[in-house]
């Protein structure tokens, strides 16, 4: 089956499967080394939620915790929590029409790990919110370990997320992320001392967070913001702007409806040369 772009990005969730399994079948025919992997992978489950479950405890499991355990975890989370399989594709779509270096949905699968890490971290907040809260701390060690992304299990973020890259993401306790929220390596989400309580950032729908931003406080970005790359971020953001600068500083309007969705991170001075 071969499915257009445009179509891609509206499958309903059983096509979505489908198409990852014709996928799979191709990636054999081209590379039969990795054969033995995707069939693991993909092609030995029969549905994306038991693909999901394989892969986050294959990749998280350790001598402390066996893969069986973890394995157990996920297919219970995902049988009992539909919401997490919608989610997961979501964060899957997201991902393919946002990043350029994905042509098939079985690449963030198998081999991005912001797309594995984002999964982790929505097992962890399931443990988190069924108040096995020790597991869910097991779970973020093990996927800042083993991925590089540090995400709180009681933060909360929404669907249709992308995280480019991934490498040392931190994500604090009440952050809050909204729905169709990009970011970029190196970007904190955290706090401004040692004070308990609500103490991190609110980025709300449709943000653009640049690689190496930092966004510091019980502050709020306001929806369809664009924050720039290695900008320090220290007060609220109104929706819709750009901002730019350490300490960052509004600099202009987002420059599109959709900052997550377009990409764009240039920003247009009169003085560019």
């Amino acid at each position: 089956m071969q499915i257009g772009d445009e179509k891609i990005l509206t499958m309903d969730r059983d096509a979505i499967w489908a198409q990852l399994c014709d996928e799979a079948k191709e990636a054999v025919q081209d590379e039969p080394l990795l054969g033995s992997l995707i069939h693991a992978g993909l092609l030995h489950h029969h549905n994306f939620e038991a693909a999901l479950a394989y892969r986050f405890s294959l990749k998280l499991a350790s001598g402390e915790m066996s893969e069986q355990i973890l394995r157990e975890i996920a297919d219970q989370a995902y049988r009992t929590t539909p919401e997490l399989g919608d989610a997961a594709r979501a964060d899957l779509m997201a991902v393919y029409q946002r990043d350029p270096a994905t042509h098939r949905l079985l690449q963030p699968v198998l081999f991005f790990k912001g797309f594995q890490a984002l999964q982790a971290y929505r097992m962890a907040h399931w443990l988190w919110q069924q108040g096995r809260r020790d597991m869910a701390y097991f779970v973020q060690m093990r996927c800042s370990e083993c991925f590089g992304v540090d995400i709180h299990p009681a933060a909360t973020i929404g669907i249709g997320v992308m995280i480019d890259h991934a490498h040392s993401i931190v994500i604090g306790e009440t952050a809050q992320v909204g729905n169709h929220v990009s970011m970029l390596h190196s970007v904190t989400l955290g706090g401004t001392g040692k004070a308990d309580g609500d103490r991190h950032p609110k980025i709300e729908e449709g943000v653009l967070i640049g690689a190496g931003a930092k966004v510091l406080g019980n502050i709020r970005v306001g929806h369809h913001s664009r924050i720039a790359s290695g900008s320090v971020v220290l007060h609220d953001v109104p929706p819709c702007k750009t901002v730019a600068g350490v300490p960052a500083r509004i600099v202009g309007d987002a420059g599109c409806s959709d900052p997550s969705l377009s990409m764009n991170q240039l920003l247009e001075t009169d003085d560019e040369v």
